[in-house]
């Protein structure tokens, strides 16, 4: 009995240790994890909206859902669980909300009933049966009309019976013919994935609610008629223009009266980012361009509560598409436009942006040294009184809250609607997007903003100067946890970075990712990740496609350089890598690795692997022709001539502007940054990637780099994917990319 006594003993106080022992992360971790999106407040301020993205890796599919979280806290509830649905959107009411769904053929928008007391949905109907598909829908705020977006033929512009009907004749012939060939009469014929086949998103209206009869499921022919949509946008352009995400690039007037959208009407798109804001009534009538005079990007407008102003972000230079977003007001009255809040006087890039529920103040977030803050601009109009450059003067204060938040990537920004607490999704290198909230909860003095670091000296002198408090938030608070259980009991090592002395002297900002049960003592191989853009940040954030954590969980540290052209660094930074990619950014990249070798004593430097993607797929294939270093190389849809892919890609802004022309009016820059020119000096161990559907790098620039490294006698091999573009987004073709690539690391480097 005793000896019974001491083994139960024994055990249990074992469990806790047992408990808390933890394994290396694995891929189909991974493919477990819900993804969440962006939150939705309630009209009431009681629930929070958002989608997540089941993935099922034996049927390969993935699937949303809708989910419902109070907003003070408490158990998440599936609420839409028997089809797909996604993108929520309350009524204005808060007793139904829109939804994305395919579940009757075809993406369309759907109506649910919403029982605020219980937290549950009561019904759904379909709104929209449109031939060529919805999405992207938004209610008025009068709660009459429902937005959204459907790819359309413009021929088919005119009334909206007679609309409607063109374009279902169209698309079923189109869909139904034995003959695919394609007549194309201009650029930008396919964009990313996709051929447009003559097709252009327009922005359509419809009223919200169906007859009741339809609802029923009565015979149609019998009752009202179902409403008919109403193109806002007709003609032959896009409008909203392509995006990859993001906030929208349209929004209703607080009186639901007026839209304002952005659209491009340049005749040579292929070649411009000039996309524009125009405004058009509800009600039918011409738009209006309010931004013409700037030949660059103007985008995401979104209308200020009290109705004065539209915000929105604009960049300065024609035909570039990663110059700097700065913050605008325009204000409807008048006309007048305005740069103001802090990228007025600072050196980064405005992201997701939002109003204050009493339009005095805009929540933002914005690239910062490998993370994304949350910042927020108190302004103040006066009229009459102009500043050089400016259509109005506007007094700002800004404060960074970054240090009183976790650290890592914030965005998606929602607001209460009595202006308390704001509401945004926050992902690390640790941890996939979940839904966070920060109560408005104290405010410093003047002396105590002067006390800050993080608020500029101007800043500081216009908080005192206007006799005003800055607000200061606190109480961060995790709102969604559908993850913690997988995340508890994998081992995931933080993101650690680094500074090291860079090309033309700068400091360069690094970073680490150690494997799972680190041992200080050992020495471990390396794969060094090469991020794409080239003009896109990187650090503290989640991936599904290039995971950190996964590629160290089986023995490996991971390294990452934020070269010269990525942002958060300051756009000269950004701007430095313009026909300068083999120069600067793989300066940067070596003298990188090389502290990393020096510093960091556990690091194997006989035994290093890069990888890379796009403009990182680009980098990888220049390393091939510049150094030996490396044990392997994996490039995926990588650049690998940089004339042919001038012909072969579709936004010709993006290389026209990176090497200053044409490769017939600047071929000597093309020339000098080609890969394929130096391949004599090939001998690098290389696993080639590319996607069939990958437009923006066309596949041909894979196979002539594995044509290249076979006739080379360079050990190679090609993963060749059929069915993807871009990006690995398939979850069995992910799998299979993960397998790949880790054992053409592990059989070359070795664990």
């Amino acid at each position: 009995m005793r000896r019974l006594f001491f083994l139960v003993g024994a055990l249990a106080c074992a469990l806790p240790a047992l408990a808390q022992t933890k394994r290396p992360f694995t891929f189909e971790d991974m493919m477990k994890l819900k993804r969440v999106e962006e939150p939705e407040v309630s009209p009431d301020g009681k629930w929070v909206l958002f989608a997540a993205v089941d993935v099922d890796l034996a049927a390969n599919t993935k699937t949303p859902h809708v989910w419902v979280v109070p907003t003070a806290g408490g158990q998440e509830k599936e609420i839409i669980a028997d089809q797909d649905a996604e993108r929520p959107r309350w009524a204005p009411d808060g007793k139904r909300f829109a939804f994305i769904s395919t579940k009757e053929g075809g993406s369309q928008v759907w109506i649910a009933e919403f029982d605020g007391a219980a937290g549950m949905v009561t019904g759904k109907h379909k709104l929209t049966s449109i031939v060529t598909e919805a999405s992207g829908e938004l209610w008025s705020p009068d709660g009459k009309n429902i937005l959204f977006t459907s790819d359309v033929y413009p021929e088919c512009d005119g009334a909206p019976e007679a609309e409607w009907s063109c374009n279902q004749d169209r698309y079923l012939k189109d869909q139904n013919s034995a003959v695919k060939a394609m007549i194309f009469d201009k650029l930008l014929y396919r964009h990313w994935n996709a051929y447009k086949r003559g097709r252009r998103t327009h922005i359509f209206v419809v009223r919200a609610e169906l007859p009741v009869s339809a609802r029923m499921g009565e015979d149609k022919d019998k009752v009202e008629r179902i409403p008919i949509p109403r193109d806002l946008t007709p003609g032959d352009f896009d409008a909203p223009p392509f995006s990859l995400g993001g906030q929208d690039n349209y929004a209703f007037s607080p009186d639901g009266q007026e839209i304002c959208y952005a659209s491009n009407h340049d005749p040579m798109e292929a070649a411009s980012t000039n996309s524009d804001l125009w405004i058009v009534p509800v009600n039918g009538g011409p738009a209006k361009n309010i931004t013409a005079d700037n030949p660059a990007a103007d985008a995401t407008p979104l209308y200020s509560p009290d109705g004065k102003y539209i915000a929105y972000r604009a960049q300065q230079r024609p035909g570039y598409e990663s110059d700097r977003w700065k913050l605008m007001l325009y204000e409807r009255k008048t006309g007048r436009r305005t740069q103001f809040g802090p990228s007025a006087r600072t050196d980064f890039w405005v992201g997701t942006f939002i109003w204050a529920t009493d339009s005095s103040k805009i929540y933002f977030v914005a690239e910062k040294k490998g993370e994304s803050p949350l910042y927020s601009v108190s302004f103040k109009i006066i009229d009459g009184v102009d500043e050089p450059g400016y259509d109005i003067k506007i007094h700002s204060t800004e404060l960074n809250y970054h240090e009183m938040l976790l650290p890592g990537y914030n965005d998606d920004l929602a607001v209460s609607p009595d202006g308390a607490t704001l509401f945004f999704t926050r992902m690390s290198v640790q941890a996939p997007i979940a839904v966070y909230r920060i109560r408005s909860a104290w405010e410093l003095t003047c002396e105590e903003t002067m006390g800050l670091a993080s608020v500029p000296p101007v800043m500081q002198a216009l908080a005192c100067e206007e006799g005003k408090k800055n607000r200061k938030l606190e109480g961060v608070e995790q709102l969604t946890h559908l993850n913690d259980a997988i995340l508890s009991q994998v081992s995931m090592s933080p993101l650690e970075p680094f500074w090291f002395k860079g090309a033309h002297g700068d400091q360069v900002e690094g970073f680490l990712v150690k494997p799972p049960n680190f041992d200080p003592a050992k020495k471990y191989p390396v794969k060094f990740i090469i991020h794409g853009g080239p003009e896109v940040p990187m650090g503290d954030e989640w991936s599904y496609r290039w995971n950190a954590e996964l590629f160290a969980a089986n023995g490996y540290v991971v390294i990452m350089i934020a070269f010269h052209g990525t942002p958060g660094y300051g756009q000269e930074f950004i701007d430095s890598i313009n026909g300068d990619w083999g120069g600067a950014p793989f300066e940067d990249l070596m003298k990188g690795l090389d502290y990393a070798e020096q510093h960091y004593p556990f690091i194997d430097k006989d035994r290093e692997c890069a990888l890379g993607a796009s403009f990182g797929g680009y980098m990888v294939n220049w390393i091939l022709g510049h150094t030996n270093r490396f044990k392997c190389l994996v490039s995926h849809d990588g650049e690998f001539n940089t004339e042919s892919e001038w012909g072969s890609t579709e936004e010709l802004w993006f290389p026209e502007w990176e090497f200053k022309g044409t490769p017939y009016t600047n071929r000597e820059l093309y020339r000098k940054w080609s890969p394929d020119l130096y391949a004599a000096n090939f001998k690098t161990p290389t696993l080639v990637i590319h996607g069939q559907k990958d437009y923006r790098l066309d596949v041909s620039q894979g196979f002539e780099l594995f044509t290249t490294l076979q006739r080379l006698g360079v050990p190679s091999k090609m993963l060749y994917f059929p069915d993807e573009g871009h990006w690995v987004l398939k979850p069995q073709n992910s799998q299979l990319w993960y397998k790949t690539v880790n054992d053409w690391v592990d059989q070359w480097v070795g664990k």
